[in-house]
């Protein structure tokens, strides 16, 4: 299928954002920040060089750049990182952000986080309008969680959760299934998550950029082996429910909660896709496993308009592609994208 013409952006009737595909982009992921706190051994090198301060996105910028996304039909708004809440004066931002929550343009604004500052943040999120909050936790053993994290604190981390469910947050736990590593602990994770209210999602482990000390091959576990070790202990059963984003999901008979699935390699998700990401450097990037990418930076920074902006983001929605080429590539173990997924955003 040939890309739709590019049409000029009319500020009087902002165009919805719809893909060669007849995909409606309604969800936006947003990184604010490449940095972090933790060096997770599936995410990024021990010894990380992060970006010069200056090349990142300003706050100011990345709310007028939202707000576009807003205008032309975002619905749903998830802000990234490396760890967004390290992102100094990161508050400011959700503030902004939050009058398209009161206006009623925007449906959702939430974040996806570690979890190692949400005991401090939690409660000014939940003022801001946040709803519900993605923490990744892929283990319930505070020495596994080291090692796995490098420098995290795995109470820290429970404290934040503690602190999110207390503000009123609806917490759903991320945990990437690791091949000899918490392939024991999937029932126990479920369980935890289950008990305390929160719903439990696996990801296969996406093989961007280069990692340390292991190979992403010795790494991966589809996710049909998940849930065969949830069928163990639990009764698995069908439903239609959709977060919006790539999960599927199923119920526990037993607790009543829901158990996501997210497989990139095993069984990828891109028929449905109505997501893009922008990283805070202000790359559009159309699809995660592919290399073709926007400069939102520029127009951001030239033009006051906003024209060039929404000019940008028309001409790249147009060469978003149907599907992405995720493959762990077993002779020669490199990624099948260079860029780190702290790079593009969680």
């Amino acid at each position: 299928m040939n890309p739709r013409p590019t049409i000029a952006y009319d500020p009087a009737a902002p165009a919805p954002l719809v893909d060669p595909y007849g995909r409606t982009i309604s969800y936006l992921r947003v990184s604010v920040t490449d940095r972090c706190d933790f060096r997770c051994v599936y995410c990024m090198s021990e010894h990380m060089e992060f970006l010069p301060r200056r090349d990142l996105l300003t706050l100011e910028e990345l709310d007028r750049l939202c707000t576009a996304f807003v205008e032309r039909g975002t619905r749903k708004l998830r802000i990234t990182g490396g760890e967004p809440l390290m992102r100094r004066d990161i508050m400011s931002l959700f503030r902004r952000l939050s009058r398209h929550l009161v206006g009623g343009r925007l449906e959702e604004l939430t974040l996806t986080t570690n979890g190692s500052q949400l005991e401090r943040y939690a409660q000014a999120l939940a003022d801001c309008g946040v709803k519900r909050v993605n923490v990744s936790l892929d283990t319930l053993d505070p020495d596994r969680f080291r090692a796995l994290t490098r420098t995290g604190d795995h109470s820290r981390v429970l404290a934040g959760v503690e602190a999110a469910r207390r503000a009123g947050l609806a917490v759903k736990l991320n945990a990437v299934a690791l091949r000899g590593v918490n392939e024991s602990e999937f029932v126990d994770l479920t369980r935890f998550a289950h008990e305390r209210g929160m719903d439990m999602t696996f990801i296969e482990v996406m093989p961007l950029g280069e990692i340390d000390g292991a190979e992403r091959i010795d790494q991966y576990v589809p996710l049909s082996h998940v849930r065969e070790r949830l069928a163990e202990g639990f009764t698995l059963e069908e439903i239609d429910y959709r977060s919006g984003g790539p999960a599927r999901y199923m119920r526990i008979a037993e607790t009543g909660g829901r158990v996501g699935f997210i497989t990139p390699l095993s069984h990828n998700f891109c028929e449905s896709c109505n997501r893009v990401r922008v990283t805070c450097t202000g790359t559009l990037f159309m699809c995660l496993g592919q290399e073709d990418a926007a400069d939102l930076r520029a127009p951001l920074r030239t033009d006051a308009s906003d024209a060039s902006l929404h000019a940008a983001i028309d001409a790249a929605i147009a060469r978003k592609p149907k599907g992405h080429d995720f493959v762990i590539d077993r002779a020669t173990r490199a990624p099948a994208v260079a860029r780190h997924m702290s790079t593009t955003g969680g």
